[in-house]
This record gives structure tokens, C-alpha cells and sequence, in this order.
């Protein structure tokens, strides 16, 4: 018996079954209590998603010595005809209210307003209150603006009132972002639930695969939790829902990979120890292949520069190894453990002919051995047609206005107030500069193009100085989050840079989108083609081979860009997106490579098997025939815990949950099923160059195939 037989018997022996659910169910009973504590163990201040070297980080972080963090709620009121006497007369009064609000980090006693547009006759004010954003901020800051809320009251007798600004804007993100991992906890199992069903069509078997990737979550998120409170992990919003899409999409991808191979040997031998230790043995290193592509996928993430990036990689890694982990163990232990009954009423009896062999993927693979060539090129035609959707990509940044699927109070706010204000108000630049050259400094910046003049001064509870620095604010022109506002930082910068000594730096909302823009686009560059070179090593190790690592490389990032391209005409003309984030094309391909490979390997690896039984040509075909159901299956429940990312409200994620449910479909059912198939039936022996399979002799493939 070989080591790897041996290895596998450990998890599905007689006896050493119960000890491995035994484990289990100790492991799960102590992280438990643990993973719950994770939304808690969540760092969403700025400084978790600014590049850590950036000048709007470095401003942030200076900027804590002359005061607290802070952001500012404002409160905009707006009537067409002009404010009445009565308006006013509540804007006081809510200003006095206002002022003497404490609770939620609000600091009411250096509430500014009102402050009322240039009209002779006023039709709109704003009042700005502060809100302190310490480790609890984010936390509180939706609570804060509830506060606010409730003291200034709603819209009524033709007054407009709406509370906006950064404190209103992140209020809103914030209940986007409560209650995430339930809800895609829910909208994942869901699917999970659906796909087994039809894909099992059994009750009784998506109980065991469900229950096991449920364990691989609570041990995921508790050893994350233990990570991101005592080993420095930042975790945010973004990687804690990603985490669990992804734990639940991969880890339904494993289990139905080995149940596969597991049903194939139930109809072959007798005894289902046996019958799971071969499957375990056979289809075992393509899964942990699959794995290891994923989990290295993941880790180059720790290249970028963006800390919400870098911090993601760590946080999918584990999820996703500590999936591996469980459907390599407790998955195949319960499965023997509960025996051929579970999967009633379609149980696979011993001698039952394989029914693979008469499918329509065995079907579908004679049919393009007639004609690979033809077939592959027409495919990759189309593909690369698709591809030509690139050219509606804007993948430039969603401003706050186009970041939600709805419309909240916030950016309605911020449409009014842009009407009477300027656009930028409420989200100043700010500039830390040397307390001797600050005079220069200020006069540098009033002057530069896009900035409002008489806005440059001091915030109220600001030290004047501190440790030889000063610090300032001014309005922008245009919108803080539009292109305009990002090309004014760079003229500040660019101006302010230029003064001797001054040692100036600009910061702010606009200069921090600004920074994140010029990270990611590194980012793009750096971690897309190190993915690629991971990919291609792990499969020229698997396979022993360079061709087929070559060619399905290859079709990888074909299907990528399809992908893309399909996506980005989706979201110009039938969702009516405004644009793509900047991370947008790295996430969805780092996603899409990294467990779209997953299906190449788990095909390449059963082909490869059968070539050497029979032949390359006749074993594309029988590993087609052998793996196309499940891959199939695998795929839909892939996209579909993808797709569950369109329940949460906000563009970015309905984006990048779209884009990839749609690519892993292209993968699952045109490049996997028909161009890679068709690439290795028309390069024959010759893609498991340099290995020896390579040297098969002419006619030797007919005869094995024959016996």
C-alpha cells in the first residue's frame, strides 16, 4: 500500500473515522464563540484601506496631534423659493439643540452654522457638526448621525432637510456594510442548498457538505479573529463578507470534487472505506492542487500597496486552507461514517455501470475529437470577440454619489447642497505644513485653481500649532470625490511641494481617493502577472508538463478578459453603472484565475490519469466524460455564492459578484468543457512535453483505447 493510500485511510478508517469527527466537534465547540466576535474585531477607520505610505495617510496620521479625528455630519437646508422667517427660526433652534449633543462621539460644542449660500434672498444653510472618530468610531458613527437626526427632525411644510457630508455619506456605507456576514451568510447557504439539491438530487447528502463548510466558516473567522486581535491582521468589512463567499463557494467546490471520485469507486468496490480511500488518493492531490493555487493566489495580495488589498490576501488564505482542511477530513468522514444511504434515493450501488460513460459530456467530447482545431479556434474567436467589451470598462473609481444600488438620504444631501454651495464643502483638503512657512503655504493654496479662496483657515477645536507643524483646511470647487477635485489636489500638491522649508503635505478626503487610485493601478500591475506566475508553476509541478501549464495559462486569461469584457456592457447598458472601482479588475481577476483553475486542474489531472491508460487523445475524452457533471455542478454553486454578493446595496460588490459568477460560468461551460478540451485533443501527445507521456508512439493511443 502507498504512503498516500495510507494517508488517506487515516481519515476514513474503521475506527480513526470517529476519532477525526471527534476532533472536529472539539475544534468547533471551542472557536465557536470565537468567530462570532469577528464583526467586532473589524477596522474600518481609513488608515485599514489607505496605502500605508501614502501622503493622505501620513496627514492623517499628524493630523491626530491637533486633534482628535474627526468627521463632519452636515445638515443641509434647502427650500426653492427661499428660506422663511420660520426656517430660520428652526435652523437656530436646531443649532442650539445641536450644540448640546455629547453622546456617540458627537462634539456639538463646536458645531459651525448656520452657514447660508450667497443669495440676497437665502434659499439653502448648512451646519456642520463634528463627530470624533476614535478606535470606535465607525462603529458609532451611524448611531451619531441617528442622533442628529432625531434633534433636527425630517423634511416638512416644503423645508428640504437632509444630513450629508462625509458623517452622513460614511453613516450610510455603514448600514450598508451591518449585518454583511449574515446576510451573505444566508444568501450563500441559500444557494448552496439549491445547487446540492439539484445537483445531488438528494435531501439527505447536502446536509453533509453544508454542515462541514458551516465548521470550515466558524474555524476561519475564529482563527482570523484571534489574528486581527493579537497578530496585527487588519480585517474590514470588505474581507470579512468576501471570507464568506468564499469560504462557502470553494468549500462546496472541494466537497463536490471528491464526492465525484467517491461515487465513482462506491460503484466499483464494495467496501466504502476502500472505495473513499482511493478517491481520496486519486482525486486528493488535484483538490489540494486547487487549494494551494488559491491559498499562494491569495498570499501575493501581501505585495500591494493598498492596506484593505494587502489585508484581504491573509484573511482568503486562511479561509480557503482551513476549507481544504475540512473537506479533506471531516468531510470524507462523514460521508463514510454515514454510509451509502445518504445518498438516497440515487445511492450508487457495487457493479453498477457508470453512467459518465453514456452522458452528454462523453457525448460532447466525441463530437469535438472530430474537429479540435476547427472548434478550439472558433472559440477562442468568440472569446476574444467578448474581449472587445474591455473598451466600455471605466474602471476609474465610483463616487459617492454612484456607490449604492439605491439612493440614501446622504447623496440626495449632497445633490441639494452642491446646488447652493460649493461642491466640495464638508470634505476640505487638509494641509500640515512647517509652522514658519505656513503664511507661504496658505497664500499657495488659496491661490491654486479649483480652490475656494476665502475658505483656507483654522478649524475650530484645532491647536493653533503642534511640535512645529501647522494645520489648515480649504473647500474644494467641485465635488470632493470627482475627477475635477483629484486633479486640484495634485495642482496643491504640486504648488505647496514647491515652497522651500515648508515640508507641506495635503491631505483630506479627495487626496486620500487620489492615493488609493495611483495604489491600486501599482497594485494592477504588480499582483496580476504574479498570480499568473504562481498559476503556472503549481500546474507545470502538477502536471510534470509545460505545454498544457502553457496553453491553459493561457485560456485563463482569455476567459478573463471575455469576462470582463461581457461585464463591462452588462454594466453600461443594462444595469446603467456609473463606473468600476479601481480594484475592480484586480479582484476580479485574482477570484476568477484563482478558482476558475480550479476545474482545469481537477480536468488536466483526470486526463493526464487516463492518458497513460489509454492514450492522450481517447483519455481527453474519458476525463471530459469522467469530471464534466461535477465540474458543471461545481461551477453553478461557484457563481451562484458569487452572485450572492448582489444582495448587499452597493455597486462595488454587485460588480464584482457579477463579474465573476459570469466568468466562472464562461470557464465552467466554454473554456474548460470546450476550448481546453479541444486545445489537448488537436496538440495530442505532445502537451505533456518535456515529460514522457510526450513520446507516445503513433497508433499506440488506438490500442490502448481499444483494450
Amino acid at each position: 500500500m502507498t504512503r498516500e493510500r495510507r494517508v488517506a485511510r487515516l481519515v476514513c478508517g474503521r475506527r480513526s473515522k470517529w476519532l477525526v469527527l471527534g476532533l472536529w466537534i472539539v475544534v468547533l465547540f471551542f472557536v465557536a464563540p470565537f468567530a462570532q466576535k469577528l464583526a467586532g474585531a473589524q477596522d474600518n477607520d481609513a488608515a485599514s484601506w489607505l496605502p500605508g505610505s501614502a501622503e493622505s495617510t501620513q496627514v492623517l496620521q499628524i493630523s491626530e496631534g491637533f486633534r482628535p479625528e474627526q468627521i463632519p455630519a452636515v445638515v443641509v437646508y434647502a427650500r426653492d423659493g427661499g428660506l422663511t422667517a420660520a426656517d430660520r427660526e428652526r435652523i437656530d433652534e436646531d443649532v442650539a439643540q445641536l450644540m448640546r449633543l455629547s453622546d456617540h462621539g458627537i462634539r456639538g460644542d463646536e458645531t459651525r452654522g448656520p452657514v447660508f449660500d450667497r443669495r440676497t434672498d437665502p434659499r439653502a444653510a448648512q451646519i456642520l457638526v463634528p463627530i470624533t472618530m476614535d478606535e470606535q468610531g465607525w462603529e458609532r458613527i451611524g448611531p451619531a448621525v441617528d442622533s442628529i437626526r432625531d434633534d433636527v427632525g425630517g423634511s416638512e411644510g416644503g423645508l428640504a432637510v437632509h444630513i450629508t457630508g462625509p458623517g452622513g455619506t460614511s453613516a450610510d456605507f455603514a448600514e450598508a456594510f451591518e449585518g454583511i456576514d449574515s446576510t451573505l451568510l444566508l444568501a450563500a447557504m441559500g444557494v448552496v442548498v439549491v445547487m446540492l439539491l439539484i445537483t445531488y438530487r438528494s435531501p439527505t447528502l447536502l446536509l453533509v457538505p453544508l454542515l462541514s463548510v458551516i465548521c470550515a466558516l466558524f474555524t476561519a473567522q475564529a482563527l482570523i479573529y484571534f489574528m486581527a486581535e493579537y497578530g496585527g491582521l487588519t480585517v474590514n468589512g470588505q474581507s470579512a463578507g468576501i471570507l464568506t463567499v468564499l469560504v462557502f463557494g470553494a468549500g462546496t467546490d472541494y466537497g463536490l470534487l471528491l464526492v465525484a471520485r467517491y461515487r465513482e469507486e462506491l460503484r466499483r468496490h464494495e467496501d466504502r472505506h476502500e472505495a473513499m480511500a482511493l478517491a481520496l488518493h486519486r482525486a486528493g492531490p488535484a483538490v489540494l492542487a486547487s487549494g494551494a493555487t488559491v491559498v499562494l493566489s491569495m498570499l501575493v495580495l501581501l505585495t500591494a500597496e493598498m492596506n484593505s488589498t494587502r489585508g484581504l490576501g491573509p484573511v482568503a488564505a486562511i479561509g480557503v486552507a482551513v476549507a481544504l482542511l475540512v473537506m479533506l477530513t471531516l468531510f470524507p468522514a462523514l460521508l463514510v461514517i454515514c454510509g451509502r444511504w445518504i445518498f438516497w434515493p440515487v445511492i450508487p450501488r457495487h457493479g453498477a455501470p457508470d453512467p459518465a460513460e453514456r452522458g452528454v459530456w462523453a457525448r460532447t467530447g466525441r463530437r469535438i475529437a472530430r474537429r479540435p482545431r476547427m472548434v478550439w479556434a472558433v472559440t477562442a474567436a468568440v472569446l476574444a470577440i467578448c474581449s472587445l467589451g474591455l473598451i466600455q470598462l471605466r474602471a476609474e473609481g465610483i463616487g459617492n454619489a454612484d456607490a449604492f444600488t439605491g439612493k440614501p438620504d446622504s447623496i440626495t444631501g449632497q445633490e441639494v447642497s452642491a446646488r447652493y454651495f460649493p461642491a466640495g464643502s464638508g470634505d476640505p483638503l487638509v494641509v500640515v505644513s512647517n509652522r514658519a512657512q505656513a503664511e507661504e503655504v496658505g497664500r499657495a493654496v488659496a491661490g491654486t485653481e479649483g480652490v475656494v479662496p476665502e475658505s483656507l483657515g483654522l478649524p475650530p477645536g484645532t491647536k493653533p500649532s503642534f511640535e512645529g507643524k501647522v494645520l489648515f483646511e480649504a473647500t474644494l470647487a467641485a465635488p470632493s470625490d470627482s475627477e475635477a477635485a483629484k486633479r486640484t489636489v495634485e495642482r496643491v500638491r504640486d504648488t505647496v511641494h514647491a515652497v522651500p522649508d515648508a515640508d507641506a503635505q495635503v491631505g483630506g478626503g479627495t487626496a486620500a481617493l487620489l492615493d488609493m487610485d495611483e495604489a491600486t493601478t501599482h497594485d494592477n500591475v504588480l499582483i496580476i502577472p504574479l498570480v499568473l506566475v504562481v498559476v503556472l508553476l503549481i500546474l507545470c509541478a502538477l502536471l510534470r508538463a509545460l505545454i498544457a501549464p502553457l496553453l491553459l495559462t493561457a485560456t485563463v486569461i482569455l476567459s478573463f478578459t471575455a469576462a470582463l469584457g461581457l461585464s463591462a456592457l452588462a454594466f453600461r447598458h443594462i444595469f446603467d453603472y456609473a463606473g468600476e472601482s479601481t480594484d475592480f479588475p484586480l479582484f476580479v481577476f485574482v477570484f476568477l484565475v484563482a478558482l476558475g483553475i480550479d476545474y482545469n486542474i481537477f480536468l488536466t489531472t483526470r486526463i493526464r490519469e487516463e492518458a497513460a491508460r489509454q492514450g492522450t487523445r481517447p483519455g481527453v475524452v474519458t476525463g471530459l466524460a469522467a469530471t464534466g457533471a461535477v465540474i458543471t455542478s461545481a461551477g453553478l454553486v461557484l457563481a451562484g455564492t458569487f452572485a450572492a454578493l448582489g444582495t448587499l446595496p452597493m455597486v462595488a460588490f454587485a460588480e464584482i459578484g457579477f463579474a465573476v459568477a459570469l466568468g466562472v460560468l464562461l470557464d465552467t461551460f466554454v473554456v474548460r468543457s470546450v476550448l481546453v478540451t479541444s486545445l489537448f485533443l488537436d496538440a495530442g501527445p505532445k502537451v505533456w512535453w518535456p515529460h514522457r507521456l510526450s513520446r507516445e508512439k503513433p497508433g499506440a493511443e488506438a490500442g490502448r483505447s481499444d483494450h
